[in-house]
Parts: C-alpha cells; structure tokens; sequence
C-alpha cells in the first residue's frame, strides 16, 4: 500500500485528486498509476486504469491472473468493471469513498459483489486508512482554500 500512497502524493503534486494505485503479481509491481484525469482532460484517467494499463503491457496481456491491485481509495464502478475484466483476484484499498465507490460503500453499486468472468474478487479495506484519508483532506482543504466564495 505504500507504493499506492507515493502514486498518490505524485497525483496531490501535480494538483489531482491524490489517489494512487499499484497492480502487484506474484510480489512484483506490475504496474502503478496515480489520478491524471485534470491533467489528461480525460474522465478514465483514474489511478487504476493507468494502473492496469502499465500492469497489462507489462505482462503483454490484458488478462492480469492472480494479480492484485492496491489502491488508496475505493475503486469506482468504472475502475470496478475493469478490475473484473482483466481478471485481478484481489482488490486492497485504504480508504472507502461513500459517494463514488463501487466495492459496497455506496449501497446497490457493489461492483464486486458478482464476477461474471470468474471466482469473486477479494475486497480488503481500511489498509493505512489514516494515511490515505489525510492525503485527501489536504487536497480538499487546498480546493476550498483557493475557491472563489460564491463557489460553495
């Protein structure tokens, strides 16, 4: 998970929302991405996808078996569909996103509760929670800090 929170701190560098993520096989990084949705202009650009992006060509195969991804926060549905798609087996995050998550935390968008390509996805949460949610309340801090009053 650390590796995941260096991904995010390049992320809060670079003024995106600070989550990070890293696809780990057989205890080798694979892959790492950080939020580059604001920079890239690009509403998939999310930590996870470039994460599974890197973890993929890494391999030369999109299927990424017995892989694991780490993650500060909790995968959206969209990030979600792409952990099932490319057939990761486990999924650890920090901290959970009750607005946007898509491993339970928002009540009927549990992506993960059902694997149509395979056995169920393991969904572990809280790892370093303390530590991811930090990273997100600076980010959040800075925002209202520098918005506009009429803004809120």
């Amino acid at each position: 998970m650390q590796f995941a929170i260096k991904e995010a701190e390049k992320a809060l560098e670079k003024g995106e929302v600070p989550i990070g993520a890293v696809i780990v096989f057989e205890d080798k990084i694979i892959g790492r991405g950080h939020n580059l949705t604001e920079t890239l202009q690009d509403a998939t650009a999310h930590a996870e996808m470039i994460a599974i992006t890197a973890g993929a060509a890494s391999q030369a195969s999109w299927r990424l078996d017995g892989a694991t991804v780490y993650a500060t926060v909790e995968p959206c549905p969209m990030c979600c569909g792409a952990i099932l798609l490319s057939r990761i087996v486990k999924v650890v995050y920090g901290t959970e996103d009750p607005r946007f998550g898509g491993c339970g935390s928002v009540p009927k968008v549990n992506v993960m509760s059902t694997n149509p390509f395979g056995p169920p996805v393991q969904v572990i949460s809280g790892i370093k929670q303390a530590e991811c949610q930090s990273l997100l309340k600076a980010f959040f801090q800075k925002l209202r800090e520098n918005a506009a009053p009429e803004e809120f």
